[in-house]
């Protein structure tokens, strides 16, 4: 295969960014709370579970794409992901329009989780093949369009709500996701195996640190830096995933938004979600994974702790910017954290396992954030809690090292190199 014949990485790369733009309307959801619980009657704990079943199942999507693109190929699996991510959001009309929510749990829930899942794994772990030059910041790339998701669906869903209601809003956008996650998903291919950009040389500390040695899934999971690195992603998504959760209604009862006012702020939050992922990624590149993540717990503890005095809508909306940098941060530096341990060769299983604890992170603090909410009428004690968590968090920072001991049982060929 010659270099002339691979397609052109970076067309890859906005492939990925877009696709992911659509994927990532999860992080809208927040505006829809209020207009299912004041339709349908039905309580916070009710509707959350929606939010809660599609996030697991996301992370139950990312172990069944990831596995799979590891032999198919990214191309395949993003196209079977765009359709069951479409029908399920489109499906989910008939809920909300047949006032179901067994079928808004299985449509919106398992159907839109799985596929979104699906999906999101292709982009990035492509990209960790693509880009071993820049790995940090273009998987981080890769994975702001996910966090930019809710800038695009917030507002315009907010308002679509209001005019034309919620079954009408579910239609809309899982027809329109279907086409676009379908159309991007045709530019993905993987690299031949051991290639590299040609003439480049590892230079920073942190490209020179990462392991030549490509692990197998088993081998990976087998090792006590997979499940440390697993434990981190989970504690700084069932941080940030609390707040995302709930953003629109703690704003709403906090200071006092109205509920529009509150379903624009969410979308200016994926602005944060998003940058937050491109920037920390950028960092680690030379600061290097862990200690990005030890700053991003750090940050988080004192933000949790100060949260419930927030009064007025400009200290909340700091508040919540900074949780949503953090938040993303942690997904765009997993990816090559995940890289520089275990190769990318496999990185689609790999890291679609290590993934699994964004769904099992979703399933945890959103219920106990609606949970405690119902039963106190109050977000603080569950937010107390978050905050205690990020404290304790720290060591693991701290702890973790990469695997050694195989780099040299199977080190990586060059081939063909590719502007």
């Amino acid at each position: 295969m010659t270099s002339e014949r691979l397609p052109n990485r970076w067309g890859v790369a906005a492939a990925a960014v877009i696709m992911q733009i659509c994927l990532g309307a999860v992080y809208a959801w927040s505006v829809f709370v209020k207009p299912l619980m004041n339709a349908e009657h039905w309580t916070l704990t009710q509707v959350s579970m929606s939010f809660t079943i599609n996030v697991f199942f996301i992370g139950v999507g990312t172990v069944i794409g990831g596995l799979w693109m590891d032999r198919a190929g990214p191309r395949k699996v993003a196209s079977v992901a765009a359709v069951i991510y479409g029908l399920g959001y489109a499906l989910s009309s008939l809920s909300a329009a047949q006032h179901s929510r067994a079928m808004l749990y299985l449509c919106y829930g398992v159907l839109a989780g799985t596929g979104g899942g699906m999906g999101y794994i292709c982009p990035v772990a492509t990209i960790a093949k693509w880009f071993p030059d820049k790995r940090g910041v273009m998987t981080g790339l890769a994975v702001t369009g996910y966090g930019a998701g809710a800038l695009l669906m917030g507002p315009l869903a907010a308002r679509e709500i209001v005019s034309a209601g919620v079954a009408a809003t579910f239609l809309t956008f899982g027809l329109a996701y279907l086409v676009a996650v379908l159309a991007a998903a045709q530019f993905y291919a993987n690299p031949p195996a051991g290639w590299k950009p040609e003439g480049w040389v590892p230079k920073t500390a942190v490209a020179k640190a990462a392991g030549t040695y490509d692990y197998t899934v088993k081998e990976a999971m087998g090792t006590g830096q997979f499940w440390l690195l697993w434990l981190m992603l989970f504690l700084n998504v069932s941080a940030g995933i609390m707040i995302i959760s709930q953003a629109s209604p703690i704003a709403q009862q906090q200071v006092h938004m109205s509920a529009i006012a509150a379903g624009t702020m969410v979308g200016l939050l994926g602005i944060f979600n998003a940058a937050g992922r491109f920037f920390w990624a950028w960092a680690s590149d030379f600061i290097g994974r862990a200690r990005v993540y030890f700053l991003l717990y750090l940050i988080q503890a004192g933000i949790f702790f100060l949260l419930p005095k927030v009064g007025t809508e400009t200290a909340l909306f700091v508040a919540f910017a900074a949780i949503y940098l953090c938040y993303g941060g942690g997904f765009g530096t997993m990816p090559s954290f995940t890289a520089d341990y275990f190769g990318a060769k496999f990185m689609g299983g790999i890291y679609g396992w290590i993934l699994l604890a964004w769904g099992v992170g979703g399933v945890i603090s959103p219920i106990m954030i609606a949970r405690l909410r119902q039963l106190t009428g109050q977000y603080s004690s569950a937010i107390h809690v978050i905050s205690v968590v990020m404290v304790v968090s720290l060591i693991l920072p701290i702890v973790v090292r990469r695997p050694k001991g195989k780099e040299s049982l199977k080190p990586q060929q060059p081939a063909a190199a590719i502007a």
